[in-house]
């Protein structure tokens, strides 16, 4: 059974979620998107590092990329 130790106080994760269900509304959202931003912040760091470890493409140059975003743009209605 795991646990979460707040200073002098030990719950198990069921007593945790136990707790949490017993919130008003408004506090169980303000935890659900406590833990969300958490996991989207983990979730980004994690695809930086990957994205930072991998090698610089060098077949795209920056014209091929503003050739790109101009001729996308040409085809949106204005």
């Amino acid at each position: 059974m795991r646990t979460v130790t707040i200073p002098e106080v030990q719950l198990s994760v069921d007593q945790l979620v136990s707790a949490i269900r017993r919130l008003e509304p408004a506090a169980r959202s303000e935890i659900a998107r406590a833990l969300m931003d958490t996991e989207i912040d983990a979730r980004l760091a994690e695809l930086i590092q990957r994205l930072g470890s991998r090698p610089a493409a060098d077949d795209i140059t920056d014209a091929v990329v503003a050739a790109e975003v101009n001729a996308v743009r040409q085809q949106r209605p204005g």
